[in-house]
């Protein structure tokens, strides 16, 4: 007889792999982060750039990724996260640029782009600069220059005797005048006014000595001086008695009228 064969598939084995990773699976619903795989498996990126990659991917918009801020977070040294992120940045996960402020600070500004193919379009177009009409503006009336002032238009032009950067055109010199008089009348000398204008003065290149000059003229005006009291005449001596003859002993004596001296009085009254 022959044995009887069944026809039905046998089950799968579900033994785990004999080698390699076992992943054991868990549903995040909270507090996880979306990482592609060109970050997470990328050929040539170190271990410490990956890890710092992942790390700054999961931080929300305006944390501080410095070196300074990385190296408090990890155990690695600076060397070693400097190099991560030039590995980043040479990669196209990481910019960093300089830019100016409006009050003239240097700042970095960090971008992170969660892929490198994709960052063209990611990236904010700048805004268009508008359009000045340069017609418009010539037919803009001037400001009137007031009158010359010879003393204070004098201090100003000289200063540049003092410092080379304080070079200030003759417009300027005209609209700086009345500060200067301002200072004049309040009882400081030009020398004292000279000396406290170009004294002090920043480090490198005086972009526009006019503003810094006008800054300071009226910022560091100083009050009018006290209207002292008058004092009073000193009086005047009067005049001394004239002599007069004594009408007893002939001698001359101050009064105010002829008679008899003290001495011949005394003699009298005894």
């Amino acid at each position: 007889m022959t044995e009887a064969q069944s026809s039905a598939h046998g089950f799968a084995c579900a033994e785990s792999p004999k080698a390699g990773v076992v992943h054991v699976r868990h549903r995040h619903d909270t507090h996880f982060t979306v990482v592609g795989n060109h970050l997470a498996q990328h050929p040539h990126l170190s271990a410490v750039a990956i890890g710092i990659g992942v790390y700054i991917q999961s931080l929300p918009d305006g944390a501080l990724v410095g070196i300074k801020d990385l190296t408090r977070r990890f155990r690695e040294g600076e060397i070693a996260i400097a190099r991560a992120l030039k590995e980043l940045e040479a990669a196209g996960y990481l910019e960093r640029r300089r830019e100016r402020c409006a009050g003239g600070r240097m700042v970095t500004r960090t971008s992170w782009f969660e892929h490198p193919d994709h960052r063209a379009a990611s990236v904010p177009r700048p805004r268009p600069r508008p359009q000045v009409d340069l017609a418009k503006r010539r037919r803009t009336p001037d400001v009137p220059l007031p009158p010359v002032d010879e003393p204070a238009a004098e201090l100003l032009a000289g200063l540049r005797r003092r410092d080379p950067r304080l070079v200030l055109s003759e417009r300027d010199v005209r609209l700086l005048a009345p500060d200067v008089r301002a200072w004049l009348d309040r009882g400081v000398g030009p020398v004292q006014l000279a000396r406290t204008l170009g004294g002090e003065l920043p480090v490198g290149v005086i972009a526009r000595p006019a503003r810094l000059l006008a800054y300071r003229l009226k910022s560091w005006l100083p009050p009018a001086l006290p209207v002292q009291p008058r004092e009073p005449a000193p009086e005047r001596p009067s005049a001394p008695l004239p002599f007069q003859t004594c009408d007893g002993c002939e001698r001359a004596f101050r009064a105010a009228a002829p008679g008899r001296c003290r001495d011949c009085r005394t003699v009298d009254a005894a």
